[in-house]
C-alpha cells in the first residue's frame, strides 16, 4: 500500500531511507533542519567497512578517556558538564563496555555492514549518472607497538571466524603496499573486505537522484512538535508548516535524543564531534585508506588526487565551540606514521567538523518505538553512519512495509535500554 512517509533528517541515513522508500512505491518527503549540505555525512573518511565489527563501547575506553582529559590534542575526550542526559548515557556506556558486549556485537555489526556494502556495490553503483568514486581495494590498520600487534593478531582471528577476508602483514609486506612513501609501522591488518568512497560525491549525487525520482527535499524545516492520537503520529509541526504523514522516519543523527523526547521516548545518545582535513590536490600518494592505531586517526585517498585526514571522538554538546588543537593532534599522528607527509595546520575555514550520533553501547538504533505504531527510528551509528547508510535505508523500508528484515534487528532495538 502506498504511504505518505515523512523522513526527518537529511544525512546519509535519512536520504538512503528516502531512496528505498521511494523505490518501494511510497510518496516521500524529507525535512532537514539545515540545507542538506552541512551534516556529518560529508566530512568523514568514506569507509565502507565490514572490518569495523568492534563497537565504540569497549573495555578500557573509559579509563583511557580519563587519562586524555587534560590533553588538548587527545583523540578521545568527554567534556565535563552537568547534564542529566550525558550522565544517563555515560552510566549506560560504562555498563556496556565489557568483553561480553564486544563479543555479542561482532555478528550484528558485521551483518549490517555486509548488507550495506552489498547495496552500495550492487544497487547504487549500477545506477546511471551516480558516480561516488567507490573502490573496493581494502583498508590497512597500521600499528607501531607490540601491544597493538598482539591485539591485531586476535582481531584477525576474529575476522576469520566471522568469515571476513583479512590478513596480517609484517613490516615488509606493509611497506610493499605503499611503495610511494615510507611507513613507520611494525605491520598492519589488511582488511581486503573493505571499500571506500568520496562522501561529498555520494551525498550530492544522492540528493540529485532523489529529486529526479520525485522525492520532495525541504530544507530549513526543523520539526518542533507532533500531533498525536490513537497510538500514532498524525502530523509533524515546523516553524513554517504542518505535514501530514502515514509513517514518520526519525533519522536526525546527533539531535535524535531531543527528537525522540518529543515522541515520549528516551534515547540514550550523545554527539561525538570529529574533525577532518582534505588535501584537494595532494602532493602525496597512497594506494589504500588506513587507520593509524596508536594515533587514533584515519587517512583516505579519495577521488583521484585527494587525501583526507580525520579522527577524534569528542563527546560534547552541539553548542560547544570547536577545539582546533585536536586537528593538530590528527596531523601529528599522520606524521608519526608517514614521516614524509608534511601537512601544515590549515586555516580554520579549511577544517571540517561534524557530530556523530553515539549510542550508549556503540550499536545503532533501528526499529519502531512502542508508543506510536507509525514511527521508525534510524540513528546512533557513531562513526559508521556512511558505512552502514545503504543497508540502514533498506532496513527502514522493510520496517515501513512490515516485510521480513534482511538481518536480525533485535540487537538494534530502539528501546533496548528501557
Amino acid at each position: 500500500m502506498r504511504k505518505n512517509v515523512v523522513v526527518i533528517g537529511g544525512g546519509i541515513i535519512g536520504l538512503s531511507s528516502a531512496y528505498y522508500l521511494q523505490k518501494a512505491g511510497h510518496q516521500v518527503t524529507v525535512l532537514d533542519k539545515s540545507d542538506f549540505m552541512d551534516n556529518c555525512s560529508y566530512g568523514n573518511c568514506g569507509y565502507v567497512c565490514p572490518s569495523h565489527f568492534i563497537p565504540l563501547a569497549t573495555p578500557g575506553i573509559v579509563r583511557q578517556g580519563l587519562k586524555w582529559m587534560m590533553n588538548s590534542q587527545s583523540p578521545f575526550y568527554v567534556q565535563p558538564r552537568l547534564s542529566r542526559s550525558l550522565i544517563d548515557w555515560g552510566m549506560k556506556f560504562m555498563k556496556s563496555a565489557t568483553p561480553a558486549h564486544v563479543e555479542r556485537s561482532a555478528i550484528p555489526l558485521k551483518d549490517i555492514a555486509i548488507l550495506s556494502q552489498y547495496e552500495y556495490e550492487h544497487t547504487w553503483l549500477p545506477l546511471p549518472d551516480f558516480d561516488f568514486a567507490y573502490q573496493h581495494k581494502g583498508l590497512l590498520e597500521i600499528f607501531q607497538t607490540e601491544a597493538a600487534a598482539e591485539h591485531a593478531h586476535h582481531t584477525v582471528e576474529k575476522g576469520h571466524e566471522l568469515g571476513l577476508d583479512v590478513d596480517l602483514l609484517d613490516q615488509k609486506a606493509l611497506q610493499e603496499k605503499e611503495p610511494h612513501t615510507r611507513i613507520n609501522g611494525l605491520g598492519a591488518i589488511f582488511f581486503k573486505c573493505d571499500g571506500h568512497l568520496y562522501p561529498d560525491k555520494l551525498m550530492r549525487g544522492l540528493i540529485s537522484l532523489l529529486r529526479s525520482s520525485g522525492v520532495e527535499l525541504l530544507p530549513h524545516e526543523e520539526v518542533t512538535g507532533f500531533e498525536k492520537g490513537g497510538g500514532a503520529v498524525k502530523r509533524l509541526i515546523t516553524a513554517k508548516h504542518t505535514f501530514e504523514a502515514d509513517t514518520v522516519v526519525v533519522a536526525t543523527g546527533s539531535w535524535s535524543r531531543e527528537m525522540a523526547a518529543l515522541l515520549d521516548t528516551n534515547l540514550p545518545l550523545v554527539p561525538g564531534r570529529g574533525y577532518s582535513v582534505t588535501l584537494e590536490d595532494s602532493p602525496y600518494r597512497l594506494n589504500y585508506p588506513a587507520i593509524l592505531v596508536e594515533g587514533r586517526a584515519a587517512i583516505t585517498p579519495m577521488d583521484g588526487n585527494k587525501i583526507r585526514f580525520g579522527g577524534t571522538m569528542e563527546i560534547t554538546s552541539t553548542n560547544t565551540p570547536p577545539r582546533y588543537a585536536r586537528v593538530q593532534g590528527i596531523l601529528n599522528a599522520v606524521k608519526r606514521f608517514f614521516p614524509e607527509f608534511d601537512v601544515p595546520m590549515p586555516p580554520r575555514e579549511k577544517i571540517w567538523y561534524g557530530y556523530r550520533p553515539c549510542s550508549a553501547d556503540g550499536l545503532p538504533y533501528i526499529g519502531r518505538i512502542k508508543k506510536f505504531n507509525n514511527v521508525v527510528v534510524a540513528t546512533g551509528h557513531s562513526m559508521l553512519g556512511l558505512s552502514l547508510g545503504a543497508g540502514t535505508g533498506k532496513l527502514v523500508s522493510e520496517l515501513v512495509d512490515e516485510r521480513p528484515s534482511s538481518i536480525d534487528l533485535t540487537p538494534f532495538a530502539v528501546e533496548r535500554f528501557s
